[in-house]
């Protein structure tokens, strides 16, 4: 079989998102000012991304047998993305609906078919790394422990989830936002997780990174009018991997992540933004970007 430079595994939703003047009070009917709607899911959003950048990539996940999980599948053929891996069930494929005003979000899920997900350790053994967001404990335990006595790279961007500290001490790039690192471990020091590279997203734009050798450093963000957050955390994951698979320095790769995630918020919904390589070589040379893009070649999807 192929082998794949990165598999997701996570879930698989579509998203509703509306954009508020303000959220409605209790009893109360608002107005939406604009509604999007499209396929979503933390590490599918990621996928796509690399799909663009044209790396070969994979999906672990489930959807129900309905137009969603059509429409899921189809899209990720359209793009390239291997889905040997993505499961269907009689259960309806997963939900997510926003709301959103300004910065502030308010996200209701129904799961659905993800609940059924099932870790297939044939098919993450054809991955150089896989990248995990959205999973129950029991799911990251599991591919963890695979990647990493199989010698396959590892990111996880573990969000709230729970995640134990043998765990966390094997995951090679660990992605957090400056609040939930906080409510994890009471403070911003890097040196209290021991993931082997650590990085995480500030309030406001940029990044705290600390690679394996203890090396911390500021990666400054990029100021943008924020249309919508939906789906930054998961494009700048994109960059952090596509980075790393490709040999830049952690710095470098989360300087593309910030990139992306710039690209992103300018825009309604998670997946709208996202653009062949070639294009955020062009901007990344318009903002005078200085990233190693060299010996990269322009891939169109």
């Amino acid at each position: 079989m192929e082998r794949l430079d990165v598999i997701g595994v996570g879930n698989l939703n579509y998203d509703i998102i509306i954009l508020l003047d303000r959220f409605p009070e209790f009893h109360e009917k608002v107005n939406a000012k604009e509604a999007v709607f499209g396929l979503g899911g933390a590490a599918a959003n990621t996928i796509t991304w690399l799909a663009h950048f044209g790396l070969k990539t994979g999906y672990l996940g489930t959807v129900g047998k309905d137009e969603i999980g059509n429409a899921h599948l189809a899209f990720f053929r359209r793009i390239g993305v291997d889905i040997s891996g993505i499961k269907r069930v009689d259960t309806p494929s997963g939900i997510a609906i926003a709301m959103v005003h300004g910065d502030d979000k308010r996200i209701v899920k129904y799961p659905g078919a993800n609940l059924f997900k099932e870790v297939n350790f044939d098919y993450l053994s054809r991955a150089r790394h896989v990248h995990l967001s959205s999973n129950p404990e029991k799911t990251i335990e599991a591919v963890v422990r695979f990647a990493s006595d199989s010698g396959i790279s590892t990111s996880l961007d573990i969000g709230e989830a729970p995640l134990s500290r043998e765990i966390e001490g094997i995951v090679d790039y660990l992605t957090m936002n400056e609040d939930e690192y906080k409510r994890k471990f009471g403070s911003l020091d890097p040196s209290l997780s021991n993931a082997k590279n650590l990085i995480i997203t500030l309030n406001g734009g940029g990044a705290l990174i600390r690679d394996r050798d203890g090396n911390v450093e500021e990666i400054r963000g990029l100021s943008a009018e924020v249309v919508d957050s939906t789906g930054a955390g998961d494009s700048f994951d994109a960059g952090i991997i596509y980075g790393i698979l490709n040999g830049w320095s952690l710095a470098d790769s989360a300087r593309l992540g910030m990139l992306l995630a710039y690209l992103t918020v300018q825009k309604v919904g998670a997946r709208s933004a996202v653009v062949p390589i070639d294009e955020v070589m062009r901007k990344a040379e318009e903002l005078r970007m200085k990233l190693p893009f060299k010996d990269v070649k322009a891939h169109n999807v």
